[in-house]
């Protein structure tokens, strides 16, 4: 068989329905997808239709959908898809969780406090390897009575567990949330936000995050949400340029489902399959497969 044109474009669709790198290359991840059984595929499809039976009560004319195997958000008016972009997600030990929240807010040029977990695992680290972390950061330290610190000051290496100061990342084009954030209160304070490191969307796998939802196009985002004339791209970029700190509430909430799911149907109706990152699948078809329990009534109740 000759490897032609038609034969890389076969290649290529293949691997833009596998969340593969479409670069045309029977290389080992394409081969190993190839190879995966008809079974498994099933499987995929199955553990995804039971996730969506769990969440169909909770569907709105307009709501905001993020797959985190799919590494995409959608956005769905008058029950209909109008949107979809990229996302990044939270690494493997950093999962990001499935709930349903309600959008209230965006804010643009948002400030960034280091949540606990990432100033100790990474932050602090970081201090101490290069006591100029922080400034090239543009992150502030304040302590317990909402006072600025000069981090030169502070014996970072006396902290091993737990920093007695807050750390805020002031707003600008290097600030890890972007240019904006969609806030939807949740106990897991997870959120959707820009990013500042967009060159990494163009990777087919993009668990990168510590567990909030990164989005590739987050001004058209804005647009969507908002519905407002008095807030169009060029509007929302004058907010954006301005650099300064600044909330807007949607007129009503619009909900948000967090889901995932390693197989779904793109606009033309093709079957998508994506890596399950979380193993999560493995449980849901235990349950599926397992044996089936139902309390009856007893006899004369």
């Amino acid at each position: 068989m000759q490897f032609d044109e038609d034969l890389e474009k076969a290649v290529k669709t293949f691997q833009q329905r596998h969340s593969l790198d479409a670069d045309g290359i029977v290389g080992k991840q394409t081969i190993a997808s190839m190879n995966v059984p008809v079974e498994q595929r099933i499987d995929q499809l199955r553990a995804s239709l039971e996730r969506l039976r769990w969440v169909n009560q909770e569907a709105a004319d307009t709501l905001v959908a993020v797959n985190i195997a799919g590494f995409k958000a959608f956005f769905f008016e008058g029950g209909e898809l109008k949107w979809t972009t990229r996302t990044m997600v939270g690494k493997t030990y950093r999962r990001t969780p499935v709930f349903r929240g309600d959008i209230q807010y965006m804010e643009f040029n948002p400030t960034w406090t280091i949540p606990p977990g990432i100033l100790q695992n990474d932050t602090l680290p970081a201090i101490k390897r290069d006591p100029n972390y922080l400034a090239s950061k543009n992150i502030r330290v304040i302590d317990r009575n909402g006072k600025f610190v000069d981090p030169a000051t502070v014996d970072w290496n006396q902290y091993s567990n737990g920093v007695p100061y807050t750390l805020r990342q002031d707003p600008g084009l290097n600030n890890s949330l972007g240019t904006v954030k969609f806030i939807f209160p949740n106990k897991h304070f997870v959120f959707l936000h820009d990013t500042p490191h967009r060159e990494l969307f163009d990777r087919p796998e993009r668990a990168f995050s510590s567990g909030c939802i990164r989005v590739e196009d987050p001004l058209t985002l804005a647009e969507l949400l908002l519905n407002d004339p008095e807030y169009q791209r060029s509007d929302l970029q004058a907010v954006v340029d301005s650099r300064k700190t600044q909330r807007i509430s949607l007129a009503n909430t619009i909900p948000v489902l967090i889901l995932y799911l390693t197989a779904s149907v793109d606009e033309s109706g093709n079957v998508l399959f994506y890596k399950d990152i979380y193993d999560r699948d493995s449980k849901v078809l235990a349950a599926l497969d397992g044996d089936i329990k139902i309390d009856l009534p007893a006899v004369g109740n």
